[in-house]
C-alpha cells in the first residue's frame, strides 16, 4: 500500500491530472461541477490509513445540469476507457456495489480492460434529495431543520469543489448553518437537558453510585460540547468523529481541558469541580454570542445542598424567551435525534424524517 495521503488532496490531484483532461478532450463545452462532498471521512478530513479499505481512493462527484444528465453514461464510459488503472499507487478501479453491504465498493487493482472508477454522476438536485430528502433549499420548513441529519448537513458544506461551473457553492451556502431561530431552539434544548441532571453527578456519588455519577457526567459533558458547536456555528458530526471534531473546534482550550478532566476524574469532588467550571466557561460563550440578553450566573450551591451548579435553567429561560413568536415557541426542548449518540441508523436516514417530525407534536 502506498504512503498515506489525505483523501481530499488525493482526489483533487486525481481530478485535475487525470479526469479533467478526459472531460476537456471529449466534452469541452460541458457545464459541470465536480468535487468531494457528501459521504466519507475524507470529506471531513478525518480519514487515515484504516479508511482506505472501502469507498476511499481517487474519486469524486460530478454534477450535471438537467439538460446534460442523459449523457452521464457516455461520460462515465469515457472515464472507464481513459483513466489510468492506478494513481499515486492507489487503484482507480473499484468493485461493483455490494448489495449485501449497503452498496459498499472496494478498491481492486486490475491490469487490463476498462476501469470502474468511483465517480458518481448526477444532478445536484438528485444528490441533495439522496442526502437530505429535498433539493428546495430556499423553502426549508422549520421542522425539516430538526429532522435533517446534522452529520449529513455537515457533509454537504464540507469537502471541496474542484470545479464549479454550476455555482453549486451558492446553493450549499444556504445551509451553511442553522438559521438563528433553529440554533436558539437547539441551544435551549441542550441547556434544558443539562438542567434536568445538573445536581445528579454529585448526588449519585454521595450515595455510592460511582457508575451513575460517571454516566451523568458524560451526558452533561456531551451537551456542553454540543453547545460549543452551536455557539461556533459548526455542525457536529456523528459519534465516530464527534470528539475529533470537538478537539479541532476553535474555542478556549480551557473548556476542552475542563471537560476532559471531569470525564477522567476518579475523585467525586474533582469531577464535580471540573464539570461545573466547564459549564461556567460555556455559559461565558453563551453570553458572548449575543443570542439572548446577558445571563447572570454564579457557581453556587443547589438549594442549600453541598452540590455545585450554575443553575442551567437560567440559560433555558433566556433562550426560550427569544423563541417567542417563532415556529418553535411551544415545542418540547429535546433537540434533534442527531444529537443523541447511537441513533445514527435512525437519525441519518431520510426515510425516517417524516416520523421524526411527528415527535415534536406540532404541524408547521
Amino acid at each position: 500500500m502506498s504512503d498515506f495521503i489525505k483523501g481530499l488532496e488525493l482526489c483533487e490531484k486525481f481530478f485535475n491530472e487525470c479526469a479533467k483532461p478526459v472531460i476537456d478532450k471529449y466534452f469541452p463545452d460541458l457545464q459541470y461541477s465536480a468535487g468531494l462532498i457528501g459521504c466519507g471521512s475524507d470529506v471531513l478530513g478525518y480519514d487515515d490509513e484504516v479508511s482506505r479499505d472501502h469507498m476511499w481512493g481517487p474519486r469524486f462527484y460530478m454534477f450535471l445540469c438537467e439538460k446534460d444528465i442523459d449523457n452521464k453514461d457516455e461520460i462515465f464510459n469515457k472515464f472507464a476507457e481513459n483513466l489510468p488503472y492506478d494513481y499515486m499507487g492507489y487503484s482507480v478501479n473499484f468493485t461493483k456495489p455490494d448489495p449485501n453491504d449497503n452498496d459498499v465498493q472496494h478498491p481492486k487493482f486490475i491490469e487490463s480492460g476498462k476501469v470502474n472508477p468511483l465517480i458518481f454522476i448526477q444532478t445536484f438536485d438528485e444528490f441533495l434529495i439522496d442526502e437530505i430528502g429535498t433539493s428546495d433549499l430556499d423553502n426549508i420548513a422549520p421542522l425539516d431543520w430538526l429532522a435533517f441529519s446534522e452529520h449529513r448537513l455537515l457533509s454537504l458544506v464540507s469537502g471541496k469543489l474542484f470545479a464549479d461551473r454550476l455555482n453549486i457553492k451558492n446553493q450549499t451556502e444556504k445551509i451553511k448553518f442553522y438559521p438563528n431561530y433553529v440554533k436558539r431552539y437547539l441551544i435551549a434544548s441542550q441547556w434544558n437537558i443539562i438542567a434536568s441532571e445538573q445536581a445528579f453527578v454529585k448526588r449519585c456519588g454521595e450515595v455510592g453510585d460511582e457508575i451513575g455519577s460517571q454516566i451523568i457526567c458524560a451526558r452533561i459533558a456531551e451537551r456542553l460540547m454540543r453547545l460549543c458547536f452551536l455557539y461556533k456555528d459548526t455542525y457536529a458530526p456523528y459519534s465516530k468523529w464527534f470528539g475529533t471534531a470537538f478537539n479541532k473546534l476553535d474555542i478556549d482550550e480551557s473548556i476542552k481541558s475542563k471537560i476532559n478532566d471531569a470525564l477522567q476524574a476518579n475523585d467525586l469532588i474533582e469531577r464535580e469541580n471540573n464539570l461545573v467550571e466547564a459549564q461556567a466557561l460555556v455559559a461565558d460563550l453563551h453570553n458572548a454570542s449575543g443570542l439572548t440578553d446577558t445571563v447572570d450566573y454564579n457557581i453556587e450551591s443547589y438549594f442549600g445542598r453541598d452540590i455545585k451548579v450554575i443553575f442551567a435553567d437560567k440559560f433555558v429561560d433566556a433562550t426560550v424567551e427569544k423563541l417567542k413568536g417563532t415556529a418553535f415557541e411551544n415545542i418540547p426542548l429535546i433537540g434533534t435525534m442527531s444529537q443523541f449518540g447511537g441513533l445514527s441508523d435512525f437519525a441519518d436516514e431520510k426515510v425516517y424524517y417524516e416520523r421524526i417530525k411527528k415527535i415534536y407534536g406540532v404541524q408547521l
